[in-house]
């Protein structure tokens, strides 16, 4: 049980405080609600880009990284579809440094032509280095570009294309920071040996006096798929690669956790069923998935091979769609449902060891609408019946709601 208390400030800011005294650090994570899912189809890739430029200095803080490092801190920051996270790993005792930095940036980033220069060459760079030059660089961009025609999940965080970032301009820039970068729109979450009065008085010393922008986003979802779709490429890669992505429900819903269950009894760990016999048994493929995205808005359940020399895309398409119509038919024991649910709790146990985790999960289940779920997902997840796993697969996993990508190597 993680325990935590909860504040609202007045500019709309939430702030949540955990309590840990087993250790002399704290974490100071600061969750923005804005993702790629929030970009424009003409200037894709500037939620990633603006992870860069909240680093490149603030009004009061040319160099983000001095104070953080003098007071003998670290801080690193990542962009999903849906949200952009900082954070921030400092002894206790100098958690005041991290509400100061990151008020400062929240207030007001210090944009510069050269700050925008620097980034976008760095974020440009890694555009190149993970979707040009490396071998199923473009998986996601293949796959989210079939997968969805309306929303913005059709591109990934990086983008569509580099040139996006490339043609940025500075009130490109400051439009997208002032859209989106607001108290009212992003959760604080503080985790460690601190006093959660403390952290709430020092919540509003920092930030209360930043003002609310009523942030509004008007996202267009994607209609349901009506026909089955794919795709075949070829690219320079030493294997081929399949991948099945089916249409279902967003992160929190209980089709969500019931699809998460389902692909942990396909291919969550060397027992699992998809890799026994497609792997193992079989021989048909190297390594084996079963995913899904778990995005706010409804996502993708996954099924993936990286198939041996020789093999046909048909014959694991064939070993899938046996397994799967096992699933269908409640074809799941009762001890391979309780060992998935006991990985899958062990999991979540060991996560919750690290305060930057708990950090993190408590801004997140926040911004789904609920934290109390941070305690909850577990009863949920033992609630699910084969039949309901049945249920649920035989009506998302169908031909019409399926996009195949074949990504064949070069002969």
């Amino acid at each position: 049980m993680i325990e935590y208390q909860r504040e609202i400030l007045s500019n709309g800011l939430e702030v949540i405080v955990h309590r840990d005294n087993t250790t002399t650090m704290a974490t100071f994570n600061m969750l923005y609600k804005v993702g790629s899912r929030n970009e424009s189809a003409e200037r894709t890739g500037f939620a990633h880009l603006f992870e860069h430029l909240m680093f490149g200095g603030s009004v009061n803080v040319p160099n983000f990284d001095i104070p953080i490092d003098a007071v003998g801190g670290n801080n690193n920051a990542f962009t999903s579809q849906d949200l952009t996270n900082y954070y921030i790993e400092v002894p206790a005792q100098n958690i005041e440094t991290a509400f100061w930095v990151e008020s400062d940036r929240m207030l007001g980033l210090a944009f510069s032509q050269e700050s925008l220069d620097v980034q976008r060459k760095v974020v440009i760079e890694e555009f190149a280095q993970r979707c040009l030059n490396e071998p199923y660089g473009d998986l996601s961009h293949l796959i989210h570009d079939m997968t969805y025609k309306v929303h913005p999940y059709r591109w990934p965080t990086l983008g569509i294309k580099p040139e996006h970032i490339a043609e940025a301009t500075l009130e490109d820039v400051k439009r997208f920071y002032f859209s989106h970068y607001a108290p009212d729109n992003a959760i604080l979450v503080i985790c460690g040996n601190v006093d959660p009065e403390k952290m709430f008085l020092l919540a509003e010393k920092w930030f209360g006096d930043i003002n609310r922008k009523s942030v509004k986003s008007t996202i267009e979802q994607e209609p349901p798929q009506q026909t089955g779709r794919s795709l075949m490429v070829e690219r320079n890669v030493p294997a081929d690669y399949i991948s099945i992505s089916y249409h279902m429900g967003a992160r929190g819903t209980r089709e969500f956790y019931i699809c998460d269950l389902a692909t942990d009894l396909m291919a969550d760990g060397v027992s699992s069923r998809f890799t026994q016999r497609i792997v193992k048994d079989e021989n048909l493929a190297t390594d084996v998935n079963g995913c899904i995205s778990g995005t706010v808005d409804p996502g993708l359940l996954t099924l993936s091979a990286t198939l041996c020399d020789g093999v046909e895309f048909s014959t694991v398409e064939k070993a899938f769609a046996e397994e799967m119509e096992k699933l269908k038919n409640c074809d799941v024991s009762e001890y391979e449902l309780l060992k998935a649910l006991n990985r899958r709790e062990a999991m979540t146990v060991y996560q919750e060891l690290s305060i930057m985790n708990k950090a993190y999960n408590l801004a997140r289940f926040a911004m789904d609408g609920d934290v109390s779920m941070i305690n909850k997902e577990m009863e949920i997840y033992r609630t699910i019946t084969p039949q309901e796993i049945a249920e649920t697969l035989s009506r998302i996993v169908v031909p019409k709601n399926a996009s195949t990508l074949y990504y064949c190597k070069k002969r």
